[in-house]
């Protein structure tokens, strides 16, 4: 078997990879490698904005998993789209910037026993890399590589549903990132002028001619080779090889909620019943690698609307897409700059939250599901998304096969809490649906439709009307050496092995008030300061 030899073996070049690898391979007395199992990110889909449409569900970009089926969806299967490509979920995704509350961050302090992840630790993380359209304030930076500014569209529907939002009691804000996002407005994205910014792009090339830094794409993990409790680097297969990757310091994980822990456990580090189930000594027993999983759940209504034109109808007028490549080819705006969600909302579902627990993402479109073509009538969506689920999910592997896809189980819907939860949002839609400002276009509820009333029709509905919005985390989860489902610590190194950390959403004990790329990037930049501390005290 080839063997190359490293210092850092990086597993994953997604969110957390891409910058883990340029600040580790800043110092050239060590030499970093950095694996892929997808390909390059040069595909023109993927930088302009409206590509995700392309991306998610295309295995040339997409891992393409799909959910076991979901009793709180009353037994659908979903699709559960995850980066396959350099870039990893920030080539595919929303483009949301958002970091989430500052209790988030607290709480993880609390679980951890660790201040170092309370918000006031985390925000010059978050402000280092960042740059802020506005320039750098208290909380924000400016010069750094992850771009952050306003989309470049305006929709007449949208601005009409933040003044309903107003009129319902949420109040307007120009800015979700401060700690508190309470209020309504417009989602600022990882965009340059109107191009989607990818981690690869703002993190990896820049840096591709540094001499100690190796990128290997197409590169399938196979399993972690471990001697004793000391890993010693990864197996790969790569071109019908099988390769390993030495680490002669450390092998960091960073593939993310659901490649992580499956690696782990394909190396023999998991549970050990499911372990044993599937053929695969047990080499450390670490109950928690793959539980936990926890995602916010979005409850999609859609109402037709009259006297005013949404996305839908532009698409399907008379040279309609044609219009709207060319003001994009032109002026790199329009359409086709849209993240997946334009409008945002931060609010309470009812006055037992301390602060906000659901978030709105609306858009000037409708349809039945995702990749379905738009509906031929007027539409906007308005989708409401549990931040602080209580349900609790997993990710176990059902072959001993590296190729084969785990059994991911979200388990939404599945408390009393998370029900009740679902109940107050859609009431809650169909209440800002209801304010005057939306009265001149007359909208009808058509998703789920009003027939639904009652908490049980409102619980069945949001079965058969949800869906992920794709923001796994937890699935190796920080915590005490007394949390028993602690899969590191809070510096992120495995429990009960050397040479072993993971650094992606996966880490997370708890989910994020809101989107989670740019908390993962948040981690991924601590992790990097934490792992040169370690180097340098060894």
């Amino acid at each position: 078997m080839q063997t190359s030899k490293y210092d850092y073996v990086i597993v994953g070049a997604g969110t957390a990879g891409c910058l883990l690898a340029n600040r580790l391979s800043a110092d050239p007395d060590v030499k970093v490698l950095l694996l892929e199992a997808g390909g390059r990110d040069d595909w023109i889909w993927i930088r302009i904005p409206v590509g995700y449409l392309y991306c998610i569900g295309n295995p040339r970009t997409d891992w393409c998993y799909r959910t076991e089926p979901e009793e709180g969806l009353n037994g659908r299967s979903i699709l559960y789209a995850r980066g396959r490509v350099l870039g990893g979920c920030s080539s595919i995704n929303a483009m949301i910037y958002m970091r989430g509350q500052a209790r988030d961050y607290d709480e993880w302090a609390q679980l951890t026993g660790d201040s170092g992840w309370s918000w006031s630790s985390v925000l010059p993380v978050f402000r280092q890399h960042e740059d802020f359209f506005r320039g750098a304030d208290e909380v924000h930076g400016a010069g750094g590589e992850w771009r952050v500014e306003p989309q470049r569209l305006s929709w007449e529907i949208l601005d009409t549903y933040r003044e309903a939002m107003v009129q319902a009691g949420i109040p307007r804000s120009d800015d979700f990132n401060r700690g508190d996002n309470e209020g309504c407005g417009f989602f600022l994205v990882n965009q340059t002028r109107g191009v989607r910014l990818n981690t690869s792009r703002a993190f990896l090339r820049p840096v591709l001619n540094r001499p100690n830094l190796t990128v290997l794409t197409e590169a399938q993990a196979k399993r972690l080779r471990l001697e004793g409790r000391r890993c010693s680097g990864i197996e790969i297969e790569r071109d019908g090889q099988v390769e390993f990757a030495a680490a002669r310091i450390e092998t960091i994980l960073a593939s993310g909620s659901i490649g992580s822990p499956q690696i782990l456990q394909l190396s023999g580090v998991g549970p050990p019943q499911l372990l044993k189930s599937h053929g695969i000594e047990v080499v450390h027993a670490l109950p928690g690698v793959g539980e936990n999983l926890q995602d916010h759940l979005q409850l999609r209504m859609a109402f037709k609307v009259s006297n005013v034109v949404t996305l839908n109808r532009r698409v399907h007028s008379l040279f309609g897409k044609a219009a709207m490549a060319l003001e994009y080819a032109l002026f790199r705006s329009g359409p086709l700059t849209m993240a997946p969600s334009q409008l945002g909302g931060f609010t309470r579902s009812s006055a037992a939250h301390a602060t906000p627990n659901v978030e709105f993402h609306v858009q000037p479109l409708s349809l039945d599901k995702f990749g379905d073509p738009l509906h031929p009538f007027d539409a906007f969506t308005s989708s409401v998304c549990n931040l602080r689920p209580t349900s609790r999910g997993h990710v176990r592997i059902k072959s001993a096969d590296p190729r084969a896809a785990p059994a991911i189980h979200c388990r939404y819907l599945t408390t009393d809490e998370d029900r009740k939860v679902a109940v107050d949002s859609l009431r809650l839609a169909r209440r800002v649906a209801a304010q005057p400002a939306l009265a001149k276009y007359r909208p009808e509820e058509f998703l789920p439709g009003p027939q639904h009333r009652s908490d049980e029709e409102l619980v069945r509905a949001a079965g058969d009307i949800g869906t992920t919005i794709f923001h796994p985390v937890g699935t190796c989860k920080m915590g005490r050496a007394d949390d028993p489902l602690a899969v590191v610590d809070s510096r992120l190194r495995v429990r009960g092995l050397a040479g072993l950390r993971v650094v992606d959403a996966s880490v997370m004990p708890t989910i994020t008030s809101g989107n989670t790329n740019s908390p993962t990037l948040m981690i991924a930049e601590r992790a990097a300061k934490l792992i040169r501390e370690d180097r340098r005290a060894a």
